[in-house]
């Protein structure tokens, strides 16, 4: 795999992936676009969900929506990485069973998801989970 990240002005930066995607960042605080850090949280949500939607699918279940909030502490120090990650999954649907959801939400963070398994060898990464029927 392979990428490529070409500056294009100020503090922004065009990230533009090995299948052709553009994606712009800003290292100015995310002032006008996600900074850096910023898309390390969406892509962690972005790859996690997949998984957990794909293991609800396989078990059968009727999930019409997933969503993932992710709330992140930095240290205070330079340079100031992440510590902690917490993602909050709210799984909807009709007859979602929670076992199914805690299964599923474990697999990702423990077996599948790429960009967890790279990041929790050095940041707490915690979750949990909410069902909401329709």
């Amino acid at each position: 795999m392979q990428a490529e990240v070409k500056w294009i002005g100020e503090e922004m930066f065009a990230g533009i992936s090995e299948s052709g995607h553009t994606i712009v960042l800003d290292a100015n605080s995310g002032a006008l676009a996600p900074s850096p850090l910023e898309n390390v949280l969406l892509s962690l949500g972005s790859c996690s969900s997949v998984d957990v939607v794909s293991i609800l699918k396989k078990a059968r279940q009727q999930i019409s929506g997933c969503k993932v909030k992710i709330s992140a502490t930095r240290v205070d120090t330079i340079p100031k990485l992440f510590s902690d990650i917490h993602l909050h999954f709210v799984i909807s649907g009709t007859g979602i069973q929670e076992k199914h959801v805690e299964r599923a939400v474990s697999l990702s963070a423990d077996k599948y998801c790429s960009v967890a398994l790279m990041l929790n060898k050095s940041v707490n990464i915690t979750h949990d989970y909410s069902i909401t029927p329709e």
